[in-house]
């Protein structure tokens, strides 16, 4: 059966994600030793012993989550499963460069400090206050859509994040979000709610970010990666490098196309099982309301290990 691995988004981060992965296994402690020597500080030390409020500031997240999943990886490596047994990779956000970093297309370091730019970039990019993301529960894509457009009134408000059928996330100025809120119920969502987010991820407000990225990329050396990665802002698989370097940019102000990206993978790519490597089970959850005859795995544990390789060997 093909399989694509899919690595977790911000909102995932939790105190001691990854710490038994690193002590089971010393490939899964080398990730986190690499990712402070990277960013020259002892970031494995907030993700395992520190406060969850000072992990969830953008700029920390970002690179512990990737770290977390990069560890599970490596950790899967010890048991024998490559990256080339999935047939494709994709990522949910700041997960994009996760999905890149296993397959080769960046090596572990600049995925780490890249990650700390886009972090920190994407937190000064507007002031705290100014902007908002909100769910909405129970209208499709083209709803949401239709809501954000009568709620800018002047101002930015775009669906962000199709994340599922029934979850899309609006983002831009605060005072757009909240009459996004109202317009929603009246279109029939069961729920609207503002997210605690530190700032309006993936719209226009975020093009100082982009910005940033567009430099701190230019810098990097990106590779073909071993597995094509299905783009968030595109929904379909790239391989070269100087489109992933584009696409990369552009999805600090588009749409993540979660949805569009898995039904891609099941209809057209033929994928029967998806791999969440890395903390949290949130992607799982969506694939399930986007395809249920996908079939989803979690690898944030060591006890995930041996029923993955039981799948494997099945």
């Amino acid at each position: 059966m093909s399989r694509a691995f899919v690595f977790p988004g911000q909102g995932a981060q939790t105190i001691g994600m990854g710490q038994a992965l690193a002590a089971a296994y010393p490939a899964a402690k080398a990730v986190f030793d690499e990712v402070d020597e990277a960013l020259s500080e002892k970031l494995s030390a907030l993700i395992w012993e520190g406060d969850i409020e000072t992990l969830t500031l953008t700029q920390n997240a970002q690179p512990a989550l990737m770290a977390t999943s990069l560890a599970a990886l490596r950790a899967l490596e010890a048991e024998g499963v490559s990256i080339t047994d999935a047939s494709l990779v994709a990522g949910h956000s700041l997960g994009e460069y996760s999905a890149l970093a296993a397959a080769g297309a960046l090596t572990l370091a600049d995925t780490a400090r890249l990650l700390r730019i886009r972090g920190k970039a994407m937190q000064e990019a507007v002031p705290v206050g100014v902007g908002a993301m909100a769910a909405l529960l129970g209208l499709d894509f083209a709803a949401a859509q239709a809501v954000a457009a009568e709620a800018a009134q002047g101002e930015v408000c775009q669906a962000a994040n199709d994340n599922d059928p029934s979850q899309v996330v609006v983002s831009g100025h605060k005072a757009a979000v909240e009459r996004a809120l109202d317009l929603a119920k009246a279109a029939g969502a069961k729920r609207a709610m503002l997210l605690p987010v530190s700032a309006p991820f993936h719209c226009a407000l975020m093009q100082p970010a982009a910005d940033v990225m567009a430099e701190a990329l230019a810098g990097v050396t990106i590779k073909a990666p071993a597995v094509p990665l299905v783009a968030n802002v595109r929904a379909e698989a790239v391989s070269d490098p100087a489109m992933i370097r584009d696409l990369l940019v552009e999805q600090v102000t588009g749409s993540v196309r979660w949805r569009e990206s898995v039904l891609y993978m099941g209809a057209r790519q033929g994928i029967g099982e998806i791999w969440e490597i890395g903390a949290g089970k949130a992607l799982s959850g969506m694939v399930r309301r986007i395809n249920k005859e996908i079939s989803c795995r979690t690898i944030g544990a060591p006890e995930d290990m041996t029923a993955a390789l039981d799948a494997l060997n099945g």
